[in-house]
């Protein structure tokens, strides 16, 4: 049931979009990843994986001895879980929050409170994925290597992994169990110009403005990536909302261009970080040490 929805009253249109509030109260309006695509990605990390194990098993097989199928067995299973574990935390960890498959498919994973995604998210939302599908595939596997197959637990396992890969078409936010564990969405990235080329044009037919250190160095790189969303949604009472709040922190007055102001400051802000790293100096969020300061 819809909350407060009165008899005879139709239904309000399913929609993948949902809100999305960062932490400097910027509603980012995200779309979720529909349940096709989210299958698509897995797919084809499961197909690169495959490739990867069966390159490495040859690799493998070569150097060993001939009657050393029992440690290629073991190596095999070792190999494959830390391929299948490392493969999607690893990737979802970084600043892509995507896999391969999922980057192929225009997807990405975010934390569903609007902070930064967390590792301890990512290993939760993937350590479920053992539960849901590799434990009930992996005793299917051994009963038929074993030729001892049991009716009743075959089944129990199909259903088992059934409930999980059918559960994202069972909640309208699209969520597997991973998901609801580590507070995470998977969500469909804008498909837009490169973050380099925000404003561009604007900025050749205007001069641009000029930011002191101590104002750059008021934000990170995950405030880098928010105020690049909000320039790339383009919806205006964002932009009024992160150039007040920019401008309140810096100390800064209303010129009454927000969009000009965010761009000069973007700009500015992706040079200051740049310089940063190129030095091995990185500043992940506002909270860190300024990169002008050695933490």
């Amino acid at each position: 049931m819809w909350p407060f929805r009165k008899r005879g009253e139709p239904r309000p249109p399913r929609t993948l979009r949902r809100s999305f509030v960062t932490p400097e109260g910027v509603d980012l309006r995200l779309e979720l990843g529909g349940a096709g695509a989210r299958a698509a990605a897995f797919m084809l990390d499961a197909f690169m994986m495959l490739v990867i194990l069966i390159l490495v098993t040859i690799a493998v097989s070569y150097l060993l001895e001939s009657g050393k199928s029992q440690v290629l067995e073991i190596l095999w299973l070792l190999g494959f879980f830390v391929l299948r574990n490392g493969w999607f935390v690893l990737f979802e960890i970084s600043g892509r929050g995507a896999t391969p498959g999922k980057m192929a498919l225009g997807l990405r994973v975010v934390a569903r409170d609007g902070a930064p995604l967390t590792g301890g998210a990512v290993i939760a939302r993937n350590a479920m994925r053992e539960i849901e599908i590799f434990l009930p595939l992996s005793f299917l596997a051994y009963q038929a290597s074993q030729n001892a197959a049991d009716a009743f637990l075959v089944i129990f396992a199909l259903l088992w992994t059934g409930i999980f890969l059918f559960f994202p078409l069972m909640n309208r936010d699209r969520l597997r169990i991973g998901d609801l564990v580590g507070g995470t969405w998977v969500v469909q990235t804008a498909r837009t110009k490169l973050g380099a080329d925000i404003g561009a044009d604007e900025a050749i037919a205007r001069a641009r403005r000029v930011f002191t250190d101590a104002t750059l160095d008021l934000y990170g790189v995950y405030e880098l990536q928010t105020l690049e969303e909000v320039l790339r949604v383009g919806r205006p009472e964002a932009i009024a909302t992160v150039a007040a709040a920019v401008r309140h922190k810096a100390g800064l007055d209303d010129d009454g261009d927000d969009l000009g102001f965010l761009t000069d400051y973007y700009r500015a802000l992706c040079v200051r970080l740049e310089r940063g790293m190129m030095l091995g100096r990185r500043r992940d969020d506002k909270f860190a040490p300024a990169i002008g300061r050695r933490a």
